[in-house]
């Protein structure tokens, strides 16, 4: 049967909008960590040295078994293929674009910038510390929040001491600074 009878579950989108919750916003700088950057560089390293290659190979040997219509292993590796090819671009066009920051040295200061981890304690009395980190390195289940997050954005330039408000679902929260540190961010 010939090539042009086949249908192929091809439509993947070729731009990098898809990747929702790390797109930078429009004129803002991609400000990371020293840790973060080693991650993205690690991450495609990985990709672009060893799984590409692989699935290259496994492509290549599933197409000289002939019928690729039916061939499994041609239609998994070629879609896989997009997908690693795909990320490869986006890490690509994250890391050219990345400014590092590292937070151990900054000088000494009680104001909170890019890479602080600030302890604060809300208008009951609870206590959270958050550091805050790029948008590619932001894990809210470790308080690692985006510097481009509404909390971050909250505290960014207060001082130790200072009251901030921050507007959440459930309505206007105060949050006083208790603690600005710069360590090593893992």
């Amino acid at each position: 049967m010939s090539k042009a009878f086949t249908k192929e579950n091809d439509t993947l989108p070729e731009d990098d909008e898809d990747e929702g919750a790390s797109a930078m916003p429009a004129g803002v700088k991609n400000y990371m960590t020293p840790a973060g950057h080693a991650r993205l560089k690690a991450e495609f390293e990985q990709l672009w040295k060893i799984e590409r290659p692989k699935l290259v190979e496994t492509i290549a040997w599933a197409a000289s078994n002939g019928d690729r219509s039916e061939n499994g292993d041609y239609i998994y590796g070629k879609k896989r293929l997009r997908e690693v090819d795909r990320r490869i671009r986006y890490l690509t066009k994250r890391l050219d674009n990345a400014v590092v920051v590292d937070p151990v040295a900054r000088e000494e200061t009680d104001q909170v910038f890019f890479g602080a981890t600030v302890t604060v304690a809300d208008d009951l009395g609870s206590e959270a510390t958050y550091t805050i980190v790029g948008i590619d390195e932001a894990e809210p289940s470790q308080n690692r929040i985006s510097w481009v997050s509404p909390m971050a954005r909250a505290l960014l330039k207060a001082r130790e001491g200072d009251v901030v408000s921050l507007m959440t679902p459930a309505g206007k929260r105060e949050l006083e600074i208790l603690e600005v540190r710069y360590e090593e961010i893992a």
